[in-house]
């Protein structure tokens, strides 16, 4: 598990945030979508499985449903083919299917842009919830997924032994000018280079102000 470090101060902060940015002023999530509904699928599909993994499946998938009526159009069987090499794929395509229902029956077949109703949606946690009012609708919203959780805690950007907590420190840390792609900077970070088993300390963009004690040569 990764420890909690000592929280780094507002102007380190800052500072860690505008390298990110002048090395990737617009950052971009790596899952592929058509519209927003697309993105809801895509990022609950994306639980306990690789974005990359997700694409493979979704790109044919979203090509006869992009919408949730040609969700239902397909069927559970359908959806249930076009994602079986994606891990929990049979639970997974359930919640699809009722939350396209949902979404056709309650909200005319549009995608609220709530984190309560889209919570409310089944599969959809605070996490996807925070991903799409983020990506979407350019809320700044932090989806903290085991990377930033990893990240947040390792550099003492915004350390806490909960994702709740790591979510608040980011909403509490990160000047207000760099939360919009706070998320995208510290997933992408976590992914590419502050990987859990070998951290790629010795070219890392912000190796001077981390605060991770286990640092690699």
């Amino acid at each position: 598990m990764t420890k909690p470090t000592k929280q780094l101060d507002y102007h380190t902060i800052r500072a860690i945030m505008q390298r990110f940015h002048a090395a990737e002023p617009e950052p971009k999530g790596e899952l592929e979508h058509v519209n927003v509904y697309t993105l809801v699928v895509a990022v609950a599909l994306s639980a306990q499985a690789t974005d990359a993994g997700v694409n493979k499946a979704t790109r044919a998938l979203f090509k006869v449903a992009d919408t949730p009526q040609k969700m239902l159009d397909l069927g559970l069987d359908g959806l249930t083919d076009h994602i079986k090499t994606i891990g929990l794929f049979r639970q997974k395509a359930k919640n699809v299917m009722k939350l396209s229902q949902i979404l056709v029956d309650d909200y005319g077949g549009e995608v609220p842009n709530s984190r309560a109703a889209l919570q409310s949606l089944p599969g959809v946690g605070r996490k996807t919830a925070n991903v799409v009012l983020n990506m979407w609708w350019q809320q700044p919203a932090q989806a903290v997924d085991t990377h930033i959780f990893r990240v947040g805690n390792r550099t003492g950007i915004a350390p806490g032994r909960t994702v709740d907590a790591v979510e608040r420190a980011i909403e509490d840390n990160i000047p207000a000018d760099y939360q919009l792609h706070a998320h995208h900077w510290l997933i992408l970070h976590g992914r590419y280079h502050c990987k859990a088993r070998k951290p790629q300390c010795k070219t890392c963009l912000i190796n001077d102000l981390c605060q991770f004690k286990e640092k690699t040569e």
